[in-house]
């Protein structure tokens, strides 16, 4: 209420300094004015700082974090709810030791809730037969929905989600109604070294957010331009493109610049990776992350 208030008496301000403008008499009275007030409320919006102490919804209250023991990389509080619907559910969390020498497949996975052009775009991690899902998120406080144009103005801390495939793609396929969401999967090539420097650079994040968080921005910090900023750590990385910003292309970009694997037309791989129908066969199954990836497995 009291931001609805003040960005009410500032556009009132502004309409003001604008009629002032316009007559000769004030017209640098009004300038003069309405450029201190910017300026206050310039310095008011720099010294607003992120905070990982709030209430926050249960779905983001728990911030994961990495311990190292060389190649050895335990992840705690990997989310794994079991869910009844999207909003009933049971919260629980386990940790996982996983070894980097082991890391050798990196996935994308895109949900799709509102026409083609804007995806949620997330990446798993594999280590032969485990997968470690991270979707970067903004992280809600527990009375808040999400907004895009919330998120340009410092409304959302940044968060990595750690969790179990059965719960961050599960989730989405198999209990968001409201609107459905569309998800699909895809293999990322890319080499040994090029999928463990990604990996590693999730993990400083992670940990550096648990330290010093950071705002979510729906622009410059959202799920998929952030995952761009991470591969720029390997050589050969893909250019930014306008197909990043719009994230329902990017699986479209990435396989033009041959990141998805050769073979088919994109539209061919696209419904192939269409996974829907398999997670809702695999459920709760133990082998739901091999279930959902049978497509990856066939010629």
């Amino acid at each position: 209420m009291l931001r609805t208030l003040l960005a009410a008496c500032f556009a009132v301000a502004g309409l003001v300094a604008l009629v002032g403008f316009c007559t000769g008499r004030f017209r640098w009275m009004a300038a003069g004015s309405y450029l201190s007030l910017f300026i206050l409320l310039f310095v008011w919006w720099s010294m607003i700082e992120p905070s990982n102490d709030r209430v926050w919804q249960a779905e983001v209250a728990m911030l994961p974090y990495a311990t190292f023991d060389g190649n050895l990389i335990t992840v705690h509080n990997i989310r794994n709810f079991d869910y009844r619907t999207e909003t009933d559910f049971t919260p629980a969390y386990y940790d996982q030791t996983y070894d980097l020498t082991k890391l050798d497949s990196v996935d994308l996975v895109a949900a799709y809730w509102m026409g083609p052009m804007i995806a949620h775009i997330f990446l798993t991690f594999g280590f032969g037969d485990d997968h470690l899902a991270i979707s970067i998120e903004a992280r809600k406080e527990a009375t808040e929905g999400y907004s895009s144009i919330k998120g340009f103005f410092k409304q959302y801390e940044l968060i990595y989600i750690v969790g179990d495939e059965r719960d961050l793609i599960r989730v989405r396929t198999n209990y968001r109604k409201d609107p459905p969401e569309d998800v699909y999967l895809y293999s990322v090539t890319g080499s040994p070294e090029n999928l463990k420097r990604i990996f590693l650079g999730y993990m400083k994040t992670i940990n550096e957010l648990r330290e010093r968080p950071k705002f979510y921005n729906t622009l410059t910090a959202n799920c998929t331009n952030v995952i761009w900023m991470h591969t720029r750590l390997n050589p050969g990385h893909v250019p930014f493109s306008w197909k990043i910003l719009l994230s329902g292309y990017t699986p479209a970009y990435l396989h033009e610049q041959g990141k998805l694997g050769a073979g088919p037309s994109f539209e061919a791989l696209q419904a192939r990776a269409h996974i829907n129908e398999r997670a809702w066969q695999a459920d709760q199954a133990p082998d739901f992350s091999s279930r959902i990836r049978a497509h990856l497995l066939s010629p």
